[in-house]
């Protein structure tokens, strides 16, 4: 049904709480903000940086890129191993590879970054391209992660009703739509159904295995 599979990174194949939420706290502590639970931490999951320190913590515009810059502090040396696989993706990925599919990451995260973690943990075998942002925060919304994707595979308007979206928040489900591509949620992650269905996804799993049906 899909020939070109784009997922997303953080919360669809991998969990990166401890890296990200040590993260951030790292930079709130250099402001001297206080430090929210680590549930709402794990809010700040999957959204570009910038959005996350302006729109979610209220950051004023003019402090965020030095936000990001204290975040990165921390991520670049430490909180980007601080990660982990979620069970199930390397089989599944390895088995839509055996069956001809092209793979393909289409995350927020700086594609430097990306790539080190794709590599740090096996996987970059799987995937034809590791599509991100740029250090600067530029091409940072999924909308433009996703057509900077397609460009690299190099599909056109015709090729879209080959490619399936795989993420775990909004802004894969919108920056999809956006593009003119079919989207899947996958609940494993760190957003919610409600968030999902109100995003206009496609199609929504609960699990890695339920993954293959939608995909096959």
């Amino acid at each position: 049904m899909f020939d070109y599979i784009f997922f997303d990174l953080d919360g669809t194949l991998t969990d990166p709480a401890q890296g990200i939420t040590n993260s951030f706290i790292h930079a709130l502590k250099y402001f001297g903000r206080e430090i929210p639970s680590y549930e709402e931490l794990c809010k700040l999951i999957g959204p570009p940086l910038p959005y996350s320190f302006e729109t979610i913590l209220g950051f004023p515009k003019e402090n965020v890129m030095e936000a990001v810059a204290k975040y990165r502090e921390y991520f670049a040396t430490k909180g980007l191993y601080e990660n982990s696989v979620y069970p199930g993706i390397p089989e599944l990925l390895q088995t839509l590879k055996k069956k001809g599919k092209h793979l393909v990451v289409a995350t927020s995260k700086p594609e430097e970054y990306s790539i080190k973690i794709i590599e740090h943990f096996g996987l970059s075998k799987y995937f034809d391209f590791v599509c991100g942002s740029l250090m600067d925060e530029s091409r940072s919304k999924k909308s433009e992660v996703i057509a900077y994707a397609l460009q690299r595979c190099g599909l056109s308007d015709s090729d879209k009703e080959r490619v399936l979206m795989v993420g775990d928040r909004f802004h894969d489900i919108e920056g999809a739509k956006q593009n003119g591509l079919k989207s899947c949620g996958v609940l494993f992650g760190y957003g919610s159904r409600e968030e999902l269905e109100n995003a206009g996804a496609d199609y929504i799993v609960k699990d890695v295995m339920d993954l293959y049906k939608v995909i096959e």
